[in-house]
């Protein structure tokens, strides 16, 4: 169900996530009079992010949420709502909630929860790949896919990457989207990829497991893969 597109490098990944984002922007808000976009951390993504702050988009109709975020004090450099905003990015975007991971990883995602489900479905999704395949914050073996987790805003406790506190979108809530687009770039992804493509279940796999969903990647991750 997913669709792949490759790329010569991390730049031309980075360029195309951030014309698909301007074409999808455009359109939505044409179509429905805003745009309502769920941001990745990582470094090819905040690349995206500066070129899009100095376009010219109707970014006061832009309503901007987070995938995850790590529980740190909310001017922590390590958080991302404030890697994001030393892009410039949200300097021009009003309607910008962040996840108040401060507060916890349990309070801080019940408080996220009524934020989130007013704003569903997202018109679209940006997600990055770690080197273990985990996406926004759901890592491999920690039970976030359980029916006693069904909500849309999670608790993550014990992540295998510091902090071991976070708050994430749950996998249902991620899928509840117009487009989803899965950024992965880096060396670091290879093995990843190969057991991605595979069949293995990766968090990011699982995710990414619907119709909407198109994977932007460097090409020569994918090794000798022929993927439609």
């Amino acid at each position: 169900m997913t669709r792949w597109i490759a790329f010569d490098n991390a730049a031309d990944v980075a360029a195309a996530v951030a014309d698909t984002i301007e074409e999808s922007s455009n359109h939505t808000i044409r179509q429905n009079g805003c745009f309502r976009i769920v941001l990745a951390g990582g470094i090819t993504p905040l690349i995206c992010y500066r070129m899009l702050a100095g376009r010219n988009l109707e970014f006061d109709k832009w309503q901007v949420f987070y995938g995850d975020e790590r529980c740190l004090p909310e001017q922590d450099s390590e958080r991302n709502h404030q890697m994001v905003m030393a892009t410039g990015l949200i300097d021009r975007v009003p309607q910008h909630f962040i996840i108040p991971a401060e507060l916890g990883p349990f309070n801080g995602a019940e408080s996220y929860r009524s934020v989130i489900e007013s704003a569903m479905p997202f018109d679209m999704v940006l997600l990055g790949m770690g080197e273990d395949g985990h996406t926004a914050s759901l890592f491999p073996g920690l039970g976030w896919d359980q029916p006693s987790t069904g909500a849309s805003v999670i608790a993550v406790q014990d992540s295998p990457k510091p902090p071991a506190d976070r708050i994430s979108l749950s996998l249902s809530c991620l899928q509840n989207c117009v487009q989803m687009v899965v950024i992965v770039t880096g060396e670091g992804k290879r093995k990843a990829v190969q057991q991605w493509l595979e069949g293995e279940p990766l968090p990011v796999a699982r995710v990414a497991n619907i119709e909407q969903a198109s994977v932007y990647i460097e090409g020569e991750l994918m090794g000798q893969a022929n993927v439609n």
